[in-house]
């Protein structure tokens, strides 16, 4: 997609480095001098705008690691010390805290809008699943931060979410002892939690670098769903045109009473949603273990979608049904969150089913129906189309015919 490098060494260093270690020359064909379609819109600045999130998220998270204690009697403590004590602590505990919510809120529109466009289609079948991975890992991440204060809510939502991987067969009691350290969440599991979350950012680094370098092989994807055909009329450089908390969370963790009613973060709501509403035996497989797999699934399944969707379309924006389908879609995932959020009582326990059914349905029913029933618009034969529209007799390349007066 970059083709070759149009980067010139100026100086005389510049010149002795780039025949030794061409780092600037990387950097300005992968930067500034990247092929980029004209035609996006800002829904693509989301990437970005997570690689910002990332690095900010690093870099406070190893800055609060300097003062935090990972001891069942001192981690409260050690994040009270850090709000009060330590000079402008409570800006970098709330930035790292707050924006973990930023974070998932950037993820879930770069989600949707890869699901609108059809950005996992071929041939970035490979940059989607290596989403899918960084987004797994995310989860974990966030998780295990989530039970680094040592709060109330903090405890039970490591005693709750690591009791269910004990409903695996065979093994599941296996895992959930050596998550533990013991016999019971406590401090072995905290060390071990604060060890895996200090480590995964920078395994999540390293997958974001693995992604990028899989975006730039066939280049961006753009809302007409349209591969670049000519690189000097459809694109421009990369540079310069594209240049919460719960409150039972502050009282310390106490094994001896349980809070009412747990409820994770809120960028977990749907997949906790989806994990409730398996509370029946399906034939030979415990509801523990249902819920479980239903949880795990919901994420899996994103990686299944560059096949199991069988539209030649790529963009919703010319498959009216597709795009329909969507938005239910969408509507459906902030109705999982509501369920989520609210007490495993009926009726929320009802919808969260309903939810859970129509969530799958879309990926295994609707999306693969669609590619054989749609009788999509005709998209832009090429990016420049989509950017000048021409007229044409035969109406191909506009779902409108444009009459050049």
């Amino acid at each position: 997609m970059s083709g070759p490098s149009k980067y010139i060494p100026q100086s005389g260093f510049e010149k002795w480095l780039d025949k030794r270690l061409p780092i600037i020359r990387f950097a300005n064909d992968t930067l500034i001098d990247f092929p980029t379609p004209k035609n996006l819109n800002y829904w693509w600045t989301f990437g970005g705008i997570l690689a910002i999130f990332l690095i900010l998220q690093i870099l406070t998270g190893i800055v609060l690691a300097m003062h935090y204690v990972a001891h069942v009697d001192f981690a409260f403590a050690s994040i009270a010390h850090i709000m009060r004590d330590v000079n402008y602590g409570w800006l970098l505990r709330n930035m790292h805290m707050v924006g973990a919510s930023f974070f998932f809120f950037a993820v879930y529109v770069h989600i949707f809008r890869g699901l609108y466009y059809g950005s996992y289609k071929e041939p970035r079948e490979v940059l989607w699943g290596l989403g899918v991975i960084i987004f797994l890992l995310m989860v974990m991440t966030a998780f295990m931060g989530y039970v680094l204060p040592w709060g109330q809510m903090s405890f039970w939502a490591a005693k709750v979410i690591t009791n269910l991987i004990g409903g695996i067969p065979f093994i599941g009691e296996t895992i959930v002892t050596w998550l533990w350290g013991g016999f019971s969440v406590g401090q072995p599991t905290l060390n071990r939690f604060y060890s895996l979350h200090y480590l995964l950012p920078f395994v999540i680094l390293g997958v974001v670098i693995l992604h990028v370098w899989a975006l730039h092989v066939p280049g961006n994807n753009n809302p007409t769903g349209v591969e670049v055909q000519d690189v000097e009329k459809e694109t421009v450089p990369f540079h310069p045109y594209y240049t919460v908390g719960h409150p039972d969370n502050y009282i310390p963790a106490n094994p001896q009473v349980t809070p009412a009613h747990i409820v994770p973060e809120w960028y977990f709501l749907p997949f906790y949603a989806i994990l409730r509403a398996i509370d029946f035996d399906i034939f030979i497989i415990p509801a523990k273990f249902g819920g479980l797999a239903a949880m795990l699934g919901s994420i899996l399944i994103l990686l299944a979608v560059p096949w199991l969707d069988t539209s030649k379309i790529k963009s919703m924006r010319y498959r009216p049904w597709g795009r329909i389908a969507w938005f239910v879609f969408l509507a459906n995932f902030i109705l999982l969150g509501v369920c989520g959020f609210m007490p495993a009582e009926p009726p929320w326990t009802y919808i969260a089913k309903a939810a859970t059914f129509v969530y799958f349905a879309y990926f295994l029913i609707v999306l693969p129906a669609l590619g054989v029933i749609e009788s999509p618009d005709m998209p832009p034969k090429s990016i420049a189309d989509s950017i000048h529209p021409k007229a044409d007799k035969s109406g191909a390349g506009n779902p409108v015919n444009v009459v050049v007066k």
